[in-house]
This record gives C-alpha cells, structure tokens and sequence, in this order.
C-alpha cells in the first residue's frame, strides 16, 4: 500500500485516526497451530493485559483491543528496544492534539503461552500518558491482525482466552450469533439504545473491548436524537483522556441498549460532548465496551462476519455501582502512589472537601501501596464509608468517604 491512506483504530475506548503518508509494512508469516490454546489475562481495569515479548525483550504487557486494527507498541518501549523506526505517523482522536509516532520495521511479537506465533508490530504510538490512568504497564495493543486468525474466546469470569482453530470451529452452546461488518479491522454491529423516556433508537455501534466503559454515544448521533435533555439526570465525566487530549461529557444512562434479542437494562452510559475528534464522529453511534461484553462469554469470529455472545452469570447484574466523585491517576515506579486528579462538585468527594493532588495513603488501615489503582477504584464503586488517610502536602488528614449512587 503505498498510497496515502488513513487507519482508523480505536485507543482505550477512544477511536484514533492516523494520518500514513508511507507504506504500511506487509504482515509477517505466522504459524497458528491447530488445537484450542488457552492463555490466562489480567483483568486491568477492566481492560485484557497479555504478556507479550517484542523479538528476545523480556515480557511487555499489551492490551487486547478490538478497536484496534494492527500491534502498536509504546513509542517509548520501541526506543528502549533500539527498534528500527522509520517516517512519521499522526495520530489525532478524541482531544485536539495530534501527537506523532513512528512505523516500525522488521519487529515482530510473540505472546506468552502461544508457541511457534508470530506477528509484526507496525506502528510505534506514544502511549506513555495512559499507563498511569491505568495503574499498571501499558506497553502496547494488539488488535484485529491478531484476533482474525483464531476464533478467539473471551471468558471475563475465568480470564481466560481460547484460540480456537479458525476453520474448524463449531458452535453449540446456548449463545446468539450477532452478524458484524469489519471495517477497517473494528467489529461494527448494529444495536439499539432507547433513551430515559424515549423510543428504540437504531445505530451502528463498535464492539470496543479496549475501552472500560459500558456505553458510549458520539456528540453527532447525541445532538440528532436530542439525548441530552433538561430531565436527563447527569453528571460530568471526570478524567476524559484520549489520544489527542481531554475530552469532555456527560454520564448517565439509557433505558436499554439491545445486542440481538439480549437486553441490557439501565446501563452507565457516556454523553460526548466532543465538538472535534473521535467521538464527535458521524460514522458510528458509539462505542459499546467491556462493562457490557463482560456480562457474557464472547466469540470474536471474524472469519464468519460475526461475534457470539453467551450470557454468564453477571449478565442479569445491575449497573447499581456508587460514585466517589474523583478520579486518581498511580504515579512512581510501582504505580503504587495514588494521586486525586479531578474532583466532582457536589459529590462525596468534594462534600468532604478532598482536593485536587490529594494522595491517598491508606484506605480502611491498610497502606495504599498494597492495592492497584484497578482495586482502589473497584473499592470506590461500593456504597459503604471508608476510612481515608490523605496527605496534602505537609499535613496528613482523616478523612470518611462514602460513594453513593449519583445517577
């Protein structure tokens, strides 16, 4: 391809437009064996961590995305790597900024637990900004070059993937096939939102199992349906972060997203507001992420033109979870200090007046430093009062925060 071209990925729930004005670097050969490989994940904040190793580095930890159409590796690995990086790559998304990464040259990726595999790594994207708002390493992304090789299985409650053999792969559970399109590498479906008081609404949707969210509406599909109205009860979206900067929003909720004939009821949902970028996008309604694919056992079956869904046991579980009214980000080596970043008004955080660079030093007697940032805002999500430890800067504060449910 060589062309100017653009490559649409989706980023952490965040869709990314590059901008390629070389040629994309053509897929090295893969062996994919033909019996079932089960590979264990981490479940980080609710995003899919692989162990991954780039040629003989020692093991990354890249996300699994099917926003995502080719392996990425953080700009930063790349050059710790001394990997052959050539020409520039603009990336813009969600956000006004349009920060620049590199093409990678023969690089290749293995994962851990799957021998005799190997794919190219293409792009080298800085996504150094993320790792914090994670909490953990975020190295890298492997997306739709990967996945359309096997039938991949998803099993949020055992994390676990299954790579079964693409051509021999037979369904007989009590799943529903759901037809999708690829484009350019995203499984694109068609679903229904129906609004707080309002009728079934159709839309094209990404099946994103990048993104921790559960439901995502782009501004334009917002704007025509007029979603966003005096009676709806919202909040501000704190902590919006995408490839091109802040982003801004509302959170609330739809009476249902319908997948199929599955009905989700009552599901979290983000109201973009983005007047440029991503989700100001009018090629798709939203984005529907993991706090809905993980109410099911998910079969990626691009082979097919379809996904299959299988409810589990959480699929009837409500979406009841409490807020705090702050967002943290983890800082130092460990990722093991946890700083508030954004504050709610009117919210528990702010009635017990916490502020802005807070750090939280223990949680309920036990030291910060022995939870992940995954598990303190897991904590946070829960209508009960904890006992705060927090240093703001030279003073230490006791402080009792409740979350409650705000919408």
């Amino acid at each position: 391809m060589n062309r100017k071209a653009q490559l649409l990925l989706v980023l952490s729930g965040l869709l990314v437009v590059i901008a390629v004005s070389q040629a994309i670097p053509s897929v090295l050969r893969t062996t994919v064996s033909t019996r079932e490989i089960t590979i264990p994940f981490e479940l980080i904040n609710r995003q899919i961590i692989l162990k991954v190793k780039v040629g003989d580095s020692r093991p990354f930890s890249f996300v699994l995305d099917t926003g995502a159409q080719m392996a990425i590796i953080n700009l930063d690995r790349a050059k710790e790597l001394g990997l052959r990086l050539q020409g520039a790559v603009r990336m813009g998304g969600a956000g006004p900024e349009t920060p620049t990464g590199a093409f990678v040259r023969e690089a290749s990726f293995t994962v851990l637990g799957l021998p005799a595999f190997s794919q190219p790594v293409k792009l080298a994207l800085p996504l150094a900004n993320l790792a914090p708002r994670a909490g953990h390493d975020f190295d890298g992304i492997i997306g739709s070059e990967f996945i359309q090789e096997f039938v991949v299985e998803v099993d949020y409650q055992a994390r676990v993937l299954k790579l079964h053999d693409k051509a021999k792969f037979t369904y007989s559970g009590s799943g529903q096939s759901i037809p999708i399109q690829l484009t350019h590498g995203h499984p694109i479906l068609t679903a229904e939102v129906t609004p707080v008081n309002g009728q079934p609404l159709k839309g094209r949707f990404v099946l994103d199992l990048g993104s921790s969210l559960a439901l995502a509406l782009h501004s334009p599909f917002i704007e025509e349906h007029r979603l966003l109205g005096p009676d709806l009860k919202t909040i501000r979206s704190l902590g919006g972060l995408g490839a091109g900067g802040k982003t801004v929003g509302r959170v609330g909720r739809v009476s249902e997203l319908k997948i199929g004939t599955f009905r989700i009821n009552n599901p979290i949902t983000l109201f973009s507001e983005d007047k440029a970028g991503a989700f100001a996008s009018t090629a798709l309604a939203g984005n529907i992420g993991a706090q809905v694919a993980s109410k099911f056992r998910v079969f990626l079956d691009y082979e097919r033109s379809r996904i299959i869904l299988e409810p589990n046991s959480n699929y009837s579980s409500p979406f009841d979870r409490a807020f705090a009214g702050l967002s943290l980000v983890a800082e130092g080596k460990d990722y093991s200090t946890f700083r508030v970043r954004e504050i709610l008004e009117d919210s528990p955080a702010s009635e017990v007046d916490m502020q802005v660079d807070d750090i939280i030093v223990a949680i309920n007697g036990k030291p910060a430093s022995e939870l992940t940032l995954s598990n303190l805002n897991e904590m946070l999500e829960r209508p009960v009062t904890y006992g705060l430890i927090v240093r703001r800067g030279e003073q230490t504060l006791r402080i009792a925060l409740t979350p409650r449910r705000l919408i």
